[in-house]
């Protein structure tokens, strides 16, 4: 018996769906701890990720490990299983450059815009024009193959998973068709794929359950840009 291994996430988190998935494809048994953010971080959060509190957090037996594409990598490090990051140095080094570009690029900026209350629609237009931009960087890493790293998942497929589920909740809560099928149809296979996995769909979280939470947050922060100064 190994050393338990615990997660430790919230409902709707991005970046926690990323060490579930991890965890699964390598097989590995955890525990799901949920914690009630923002307002009410557990001491064990506090104590296991003391400098940004933030989940998700893997627990290794003793050991505490934060950031979720650093999990992930760890993860891949640490347990036998097939392998999530290539072993040719500069393949590895291409999938950490898309990893963190779709960190930078798409899931902080939607999950802001998510937050965001009703703002300036010349700023929106922008976002929604560099948004596409970016996906079309992305359609072209997914020319000929059936995920970005080529016939199974991996670390930019789990980096990008926000795209297959998170974005179709921010789709609906801002009336916008980001990932069309016409403009980008790899994109758009590669998303039912990895939301169809074995693996990935036991901890993907349901669209209409991410949808509620997210508008919540929104009308949250729409009540609070509106009170008096």
């Amino acid at each position: 018996m190994g050393e338990p291994v615990k997660v430790m996430s919230t409902f709707g988190s991005i970046y926690g769906h990323r060490p579930e998935v991890a965890l699964r494809l390598k097989g590995i048994p955890y525990e799901l701890l949920l914690e009630d953010l923002p307002n009410n971080k557990s001491e064990l959060l506090l104590t296991c990720n003391p400098v940004h509190k933030l989940v998700p957090v893997l627990l290794h037996g003793h050991r505490s490990i934060c950031e979720s594409l650093i999990i992930v990598e760890y993860i891949d490090e640490a347990f036998k299983g097939p392998p999530l990051i290539p072993a040719d140095p500069y393949e590895r080094a291409t999938a950490r450059f898309w990893a963190q570009f779709i960190d930078q690029k798409f899931a902080r900026p939607f999950w802001m815009s998510i937050c965001m209350a009703d703002g300036d629609k010349e700023e929106e237009e922008d976002f929604l024009k560099v948004a596409k931009e970016n996906l079309l960087l992305l359609e072209g890493q997914l020319k000929g193959k059936r995920f970005f790293g080529g016939d199974s998942i991996g670390l930019v497929d789990i980096a990008a998973s926000g795209l297959a589920r998170w974005l179709e909740a921010f789709e609906e809560i801002s009336g916008v068709d980001l990932l069309t099928d016409e403009k980008f149809p790899a994109l758009n296979r590669w998303a039912k794929e990895y939301a169809g996995d074995e693996h990935a769909k036991e901890c993907l979280p349901n669209k209409d359950e991410l949808v509620a939470k997210f508008t919540a947050v929104r009308k949250k922060f729409q009540a609070m840009a509106e009170v008096p100064k």
